[in-house]
């Protein structure tokens, strides 16, 4: 969830020389940012640095990450024209860097912990293209939604597909899990889900099938999607903070494994809280097999480094007390 950062000095001094863009598409850059946080801390995966919209540049689609506001694209996806003009995805000539990236941090990995790679959502990306960057309400993406179902499903359904494109590129270049991130998918009721989404996330799982390595799949503000969620697809489900772990894993079934949910703020509290907090936590998982602690979303900007490395440290020795006591050792 977002291991490298604004809350990391070694990241702010690398952003002093160069853009957020820059480091995403030269592969030296992002692959030292990526193994930043893997060199201070304790993880037990790494994930490449990137950002969600890299892919739209190959589907034709020009933006800007700016400081401070975020992606921004001039011309949002407005008309039946320009759904239309999307290009096909392809990730060797369109994301090339991240594909190298993701070898070399690979290759400085050697097996001592799994890469992760990601994506956005169809549902998310779909709404950046539309807003143009980020809403409070998705007026234009549900109007768009609601008022031309027909575009609608053309353009989910092209994203669907270029995004599992995408992921498999992924894995083809060393990625050995990949997580879907629909971070602005809680701004949907359960039914508007299930009649305007649910087809195309089942269209990407379906293109997903047999990649062999897991999928994470991560919304947030879910709680009432986590159902449909699962239905969807992902060996694993994200829960947010929003709802309590045990509950959220009931929800989504005891098929899924689940990754989650401490509130990113919790961070900033002094470390008897966040200890206190981790607990509840890991008390809800119950020490079942199938739950990866992490926080419920990406990590914030000003974020203690060093709370950091001992909310690693101490779900380590929470898990390893547990699992002693599990098997009589």
């Amino acid at each position: 969830m977002r291991q490298a950062g604004r809350y990391q000095p070694e990241y702010r001094a690398v952003r002093e020389h160069h853009s957020l863009i820059d480091i995403c598409k030269t592969p030296e850059l992002a692959a030292e940012v990526t193994m930043i946080p893997i060199r201070q801390t304790d993880f037990d995966a790494a994930i490449i640095f990137g950002d969600l919209m890299l892919p739209l540049e190959g589907l034709g689609v020009p933006y800007e990450l700016r400081e401070n506001v975020g992606p921004v694209i001039e011309n949002p996806i407005r008309s039946e024209e320009q759904v239309k003009a999307l290009r096909v995805f392809e990730p060797k000539r369109d994301v090339a860097y991240l594909l190298e990236a993701l070898g070399m941090v690979r290759r400085e990995l050697n097996g001592r912990i799994p890469l992760i790679g990601f994506a956005g959502a169809p549902f998310t990306i779909a709404a950046y293209m539309i807003e143009g960057k980020g809403s409070r309400d998705y007026r234009m993406t549900k109007t768009f939604m609601f008022s031309r179902p027909d575009l609608w499903r053309a353009l989910m359904d092209h994203l669907a597909i270029a995004l599992a494109t995408y992921l498999r590129a992924q894995v083809e270049a060393g990625a050995q899990a990949v997580q879907i991130f629909d971070s602005w998918i809680g701004c949907l009721g359960p039914s508007d889900y299930r009649e305007y989404v649910f087809p195309h996330m089942k269209t990407m799982f379906t293109r997903l099938a047999g990649l062999g390595v897991p999928v994470i799949h991560f919304g947030t503000d879910t709680a009432t999607l986590l159902r449909l969620q699962a239905a969807a697809g992902g060996d694993v489900i994200g829960l947010d903070w929003r709802i309590a772990l045990d509950e959220g894993w009931r929800t989504a079934g005891p098929d899924r494994a689940v990754q989650g949910n401490l509130d990113p703020t919790v961070l900033f509290a002094d470390m008897d809280v966040v200890k206190r907090k981790t607990d509840e936590v890991l008390k809800a998982a119950g020490g079942r097999p199938g739950h990866i602690f992490n926080l419920g979303h990406g990590i914030l900007p000003g974020t203690p480094v060093e709370t950091v490395q001992r909310i690693v440290d101490y779900v380590h020795e929470s898990s390893a007390r547990a699992g002693a006591a599990r098997t009589g050792r």
